[in-house]
């Protein structure tokens, strides 16, 4: 057995990681970066990266089916390559990874190890052959797909976020099991692909964590593409039916038989098989590694970054968490977690960008607010662009002015939200959005003139 002493050890390559050892090894640190599977985590691998590639191609097959609506005539039916979409999926993960595996393999004073590592003592961890002992740890183990026990479910062959990835047959009926974002997005891009899609979601409505107008929105849009969505499906159980897999739920509702099932039941901390007892790091009830606003561990000397932690499930705020980590130790300078304001997007098309409250947590607060909305029929750019499902809306404090909470749910959703997000991040009142000047013909162009139109919120 190699035994080895370095000043720091990074366990795990996802979105925090690799930058964290760049600059720990710029500061002269030495640093071992331990990885057990592939190097750039969720995002780069089998998240983001993969999938918006695929959301990309089915964007272009949808397009090209409503050519006529743009005046343009194509011969003959749309088709899908189904096997080329999966090559140039993987070409643009495989070349992150590479690109990253280069930035890693070109740090002086940081050395890759391939596998497992598990905690012997709350300062050592063993790899393999190897036992590796530093002052400072720092955990970026990530998490994956839950798989719930449910009726039937280790009888199936199933497929999850990950396995997704390596299909290469394209579903002749694809049952999508949970109604959040990676399943609603999976939906679209596969039925754009040509496959009958069917989701069934236990909760009232989809994505629940958004307001009422939002979810009713995203099921429109999603029926309105030839999607089955079935609400309120409880007793949720799954059997071989032939070659096919019934999926039933709710007495009194006629199964769905699939080619294929996939589980998007929410995400499981990877923290269970590193020994944290032998480390004494405490973990919450669902896994995930108990942290302060800064980010270290119950134990000094250990902290913990990215989705392990349950502070946030994106790769930006595992990217911030880097951020944070490094500032504190390197740049004397004391940013912390809950100086970040929530924000994220969810995929399909039109996309919603969101950041802040919602409307929901805004009247659940009991303050007193204004409320600005505008439908994207109303957008000239998004008319413009035929594309007019969805709508924006801006929440604000009646006192203070202070902008609370925002949703683009529209052509560029994602991007436009930033407007509103970066005002947030200043403090800034929303007078200071009513009397800017944005760049027409643009979706962002409408969120001034929301902001001169608000009303109270009833």
């Amino acid at each position: 057995m190699t035994a080895k002493t370095f000043d720091t050890i990074i366990i795990g390559a996802g979105q925090a990681g690799p930058p964290l050892a760049g600059r720990l090894t710029a500061a002269g640190m030495s640093v071992a970066l331990i990885e057990r599977k592939l190097v750039g985590g969720t995002c780069v691998n089998t998240g983001c990266m993969p999938t918006k590639a695929m959301v990309a191609s089915a964007y272009a097959a949808h397009l090209a089916r409503r050519a006529a609506d743009y005046g343009v005539t194509l011969s003959g039916l749309v088709g899908v390559d189904y096997r080329a979409i999966k090559a140039r999926k993987d070409k643009v993960s495989n070349d992150a990874r590479g690109n990253l595996e280069s930035w890693i393999a070109g740090m002086d004073h940081c050395t890759l190890y391939r596998g497992h590592a598990r905690f012997v003592t709350a300062n050592t961890v063993r790899v393999g052959d190897d036992l590796l002992t530093a002052e400072k740890i720092f955990l970026n183990t990530g998490g994956r797909a839950s798989v719930p026990d449910l009726p039937g479910v280790n009888d199936i062959s199933y497929l999850t976020n990950s396995s997704m990835m390596d299909l290469d047959v394209l579903p002749r009926h694809l049952v999508v099991v949970g109604g959040s974002y990676v399943s609603l997005e999976f939906a679209q891009m596969f039925r754009r692909f040509g496959s009958e899609v069917t989701v069934i979601e236990k909760s009232p409505r989809l994505i629940a964590r958004e307001d009422e107008d939002v979810s009713a929105a995203i099921l429109s849009i999603l029926e309105n593409e030839g999607i089955t969505v079935h609400l309120g499906a409880d007793e949720i159980r799954f059997a071989k039916q032939g070659n096919e897999i019934a999926v039933t739920f709710t007495a009194g509702k006629a199964p769905a038989v699939g080619s294929h099932v996939l589980l998007a039941l929410g995400r499981t901390p990877n923290t269970d098989d590193l020994n944290l007892d032998k480390a004494g790091v405490e973990v919450d009830k669902r896994g995930f590694i108990v942290v302060d606003d800064q980010l270290r561990t119950s134990v000094p000397g250990i902290w913990a970054m990215g989705d392990c932690n349950g502070k946030g499930a994106f790769t930006h705020t595992s990217y911030n968490d880097y951020e944070i980590v490094a500032a504190n130790l390197l740049d004397n300078d004391p940013r912390k977690v809950s100086d970040r304001i929530e924000a994220y997007a969810l995929y399909t098309d039109p996309p919603l960008g969101r950041c802040g409250m919602t409307e929901t947590a805004v009247r659940k607060s009991g303050r007193r607010a204004l409320v600005g909305l505008r439908p994207m029929t109303r957008v000239g750019r998004a008319v413009e662009k035929g594309e007019t499902q969805g709508f924006m809306k801006i929440l604000v404090d009646a006192d203070t002015k202070e902008i609370l909470g925002c949703s683009v749910l529209g052509p560029g959703g994602d991007e436009a939200i930033h407007c509103v997000l970066d005002l947030m991040y200043a403090k800034a009142p929303v007078s200071t959005l009513a009397r800017a000047t944005h760049i027409h013909p643009n979706v962002s162009e409408l969120l001034p003139t929301i902001a001169q139109e608000l009303k109270p919120l009833a």
